[in-house]
């Protein structure tokens, strides 16, 4: 196997953390999700890989590239692979991706999963001039996407969960519920009732958003979903096209393959 691979990619969110070993061909052979937990040492980070790995069967990782919303994790993951598994670890930014566009008033504010996700939806962009990704986790972000790996922009709107826990807070009589759709949207119980708000009243919020941003567009764009949400939601909105449950992973891989061919001057 090429010294660089396997390849670990880790996706570092609020909520969770998504992790995946990809080989040669880029193909993602293992996949886990954990919960992000900010109180880990570099230690602790190196225990939890190593026992992945060897639960799994998985070899490890011989490069590595992470992508963090929480900086000091990120920083405690890229020590933890340097120093138990002699790895130095690629850390997305903005700035260390010189052929992505970055169309915002201050482009170097851009969040790493973001530039994740535009690598991860170039493959739709076969067909379509624009691509919109939804990404559903802590906040629900729609990243707006053009050929040529330009970014231009997105919607940051409150995740569904975290809405669902700001109503539980404020309603001490309204029961924890799982965030499920319910089978009809009048409800005749408060459990079907609050699924039937949280969950379709979330797919319409974000049908609606996909409208208007795609009235905005000069060309048709595609609408990918992804994020831990996306599940739950899959189906029931009607102007998303694919469902991609790895595409952010997916994207941090393509991300690393694609910086190192402007390395070696491919």
């Amino acid at each position: 196997m090429p010294a660089s691979f396997p390849l670990l990619a880790v996706d570092i969110g609020n909520t969770s953390t998504v992790l995946g070993l990809a080989d040669e061909s880029l193909s993602l052979t293992h996949t886990w999700r954990i919960r992000t937990n900010r109180d880990l040492l570099p230690d602790d980070l190196a225990l939890q890989l190593h026992g992945l790995f060897t639960l799994a069967g998985a070899p490890m990782p011989r490069a590595a590239v992470l992508s963090s919303v929480a900086p000091p994790l990120g920083a405690n993951y890229a020590f933890a692979l340097r120093r138990h598994f002699r790895v130095d670890a690629f850390e997305v930014a903005a700035e260390n991706l010189p052929d992505v566009t970055v169309e915002l008033d201050q482009p170097g504010s851009i969040g790493a999963d973001r530039l994740c996700n535009l690598f991860g939806a170039e493959r739709y962009l076969d067909a379509y001039e624009y691509a919109v990704v939804v990404d559903f986790g802590t906040s629900t972000n729609f990243d707006v996407i053009a050929r040529g790996r330009r970014f231009l922009g997105g919607i940051l709107a409150t995740g569904a969960q975290v809405s669902a826990d700001a109503l539980f807070a404020r309603a001490a009589k309204l029961p924890r519920i799982t965030l499920e759709a319910p089978a009809r949207a009048i409800g005749q119980n408060t459990v079907h009732a609050l699924q039937s708000g949280l969950v379709f009243g979330y797919a319409e919020m974000v049908d609606g958003l996909l409208r208007r941003v795609r009235a905005e567009l000069p060309a048709p764009a595609v609408a990918i979903a992804t994020g831990g949400f996306a599940r739950t939601i899959e189906g029931i909105c009607r102007e998303i096209d694919f469902y991609d449950e790895t595409l952010t992973l997916r994207g941090l891989v393509e991300l690393w393959a694609s910086r190192e061919a402007v390395g070696k001057g491919l």
